[in-house]
């Protein structure tokens, strides 16, 4: 019987296989809103699941100087920033090496670091997150509807037209998920303590988890 960690490990691997078959990855790419809001999302979900894979002396390592999670929560929006760019993702529609660069960067400068921040990140910080991602849906869906030009050369301006809708969709309802939470139910953003001390504090003769 597989563990968790395998488990993580193994649907993250055939969620980038698929994503790498070729009729697979020229139908997420050729639509402006399938790359984004599919494609990219589910690279990052591979990065994410595949912090299991990370020993437990490396994430250690990594933990002492993440503190609160902040170290990993800028290099993991830098790096979205810049593949939500329409330059990036124009050029990674088209041209092979932004590809590769994306498969490769996606899941390992923002899936990967989210993934091993998360559990430090405290109320604070977790707050800031979903608020820059509301902000950042808002932005950028508003930017692509109201364009009167084409910012892709690959997308036409429907698509683009089309985008900036679901982005302010998608927005709209983690604002109302933030909100009904913070209402009427227990949103807990606190971070996962005993994660946290597992990171912290590596005993070398704890058995390795299975």
């Amino acid at each position: 019987m597989i563990s968790v960690r395998q488990r993580s490990v193994l649907i993250a691997a055939v969620i980038f296989a698929i994503l790498l078959l070729p009729p697979v990855m020229h139908a997420l790419q050729a639509r402006m809103a399938a790359q984004m809001l599919v494609q990219i999302p589910l690279l990052i979900a591979v990065g994410y699941l595949l912090r299991a894979a990370v020993p437990q002396r490396l994430a250690a390592a990594i933990a002492a100087w993440n503190l609160n999670g902040l170290s990993g929560l800028l290099l993991a929006t830098f790096a979205a920033a810049f593949w939500m760019l329409p330059r990036s993702l124009d050029a990674a529609a088209s041209e092979p090496l932004f590809t590769l660069a994306k498969f490769v960067s996606v899941p390992l400068l923002i899936g990967l670091p989210m993934g091993l921040s998360w559990p430090c990140m405290n109320f604070v910080v977790r707050g800031i997150f979903l608020l820059e991602l509301i902000a950042m849906f808002f932005r950028l869906g508003w930017l692509y509807l109201i364009s009167p030009i084409r910012l892709c050369n690959n997308y036409l301006l429907d698509d683009q037209q089309r985008t900036g809708q679901y982005m302010l969709m998608i927005g709209g309802a983690i604002l109302l998920w933030v909100a009904i939470k913070l209402l009427w139910g227990h949103f807990d953003l606190s971070p996962d303590s005993q994660q946290v001390a597992r990171l912290h504090t590596h005993d070398p003769h704890r058995p390795a988890d299975r």
